[in-house]
């Protein structure tokens, strides 16, 4: 399994001081930072793209294609995200099945609409975190037996964001284990990962690795040593970034001890 970390100017100066080791550069779809991730690590695109609020008919997907063949991304990504403003009159946490029933809907037709531009096999699904009314995210989108159905009608892979399965579960009241078991795990291609810390009241991930979450991470870790999940081609750690809303959290000192560490799990996982 590969390392990938969050494009950073801490990591950045970190790699080229020779204190840290990894395999890719994760960057959103911005050429500019695709430009400077590449002089330093071949880059992994991860798409600004959402799916849920009928809105792959407003994208460049030429644009979207160009940069995926220049960095030689894997895959096509999509966010299952779908928002309270684009559902009028559907509350956030709403189970009744006529608001489950129109979301599917809508998510099915914007996940459709792009397996058909780029195939099956190019296209990821990744869940979002839930957070309540704290949040903007309907619940239906991030219910693991929706995100399952999604998978199998679709064709497409799954891309696994750890800590937001972990945040979702707790906001619905679900054992992780529970939640975790009714996602398509079989489809995983790529999976997520960073710190989950309290802010506020409210769980927020994207931050430094903790205890517990090393914990959480060596769980699904062994899912995929035993066999009973699809083994990833690459784990992104993302943490770090750039511009005033990561400054706070692209440490270089998170960087520098925590990037060796995940590599290490990595390598011991892998054999």
């Amino acid at each position: 399994m590969h390392l990938a970390i969050n494009y950073s100017l801490p990591a950045a100066k970190l790699l080229q001081a020779g204190r840290i080791n990894f395999d890719y550069f994760k960057a959103p779809d911005w050429k500019w930072m695709v430009d400077a991730a590449q002089t330093l690590r071949p880059v992994t695109v991860h798409f600004t793209l959402e799916a849920g609020n009928a809105s792959p008919g407003h994208v460049n997907w030429e644009a979207v294609e160009n940069l995926a063949q220049i960095t030689a991304t894997s895959y096509i990504n999509l966010h299952l995200d779908s928002k309270r403003e684009h559902f009028p009159g559907i509350t956030v946490n709403t189970t009744d099945p006529s608001d489950v029933k129109q979301v599917f809907a809508v998510l099915l037709s914007d996940i459709t609409s792009v397996v058909e531009r780029f195939s099956p096999s190019r296209v990821i699904v990744e869940n979002s975190p839930f957070r309540g009314e704290a949040g903007n995210t309907l619940r239906p989108c991030v219910e693991p037996s929706l995100i399952t159905r999604i998978v199998e009608e679709t064709g497409c892979g799954f891309l696994l964001d750890i800590s937001h399965a972990f945040i979702t579960a707790h906001y619905l009241g679900m054992d992780h284990v529970e939640y975790f078991s009714h996602l398509p795990v079989r489809q995983i291609k790529e999976i997520h990962f960073a710190g989950i810390h309290r802010l506020n009241g409210q769980l927020i991930d994207h931050l430094s690795v903790l205890d517990e979450d090393w914990h959480r991470l060596d769980w699904v870790l062994e899912r995929f040593h035993s066999g009973e999940w699809s083994q990833p081609w690459m784990l992104a750690f993302e943490y770090g970034g750039v511009g005033a809303e990561f400054e706070w959290r692209s440490d270089p000192h998170v960087i520098a001890e925590q990037v060796p560490l995940l590599l290490e799990r990595l390598r011991i996982q892998s054999f």
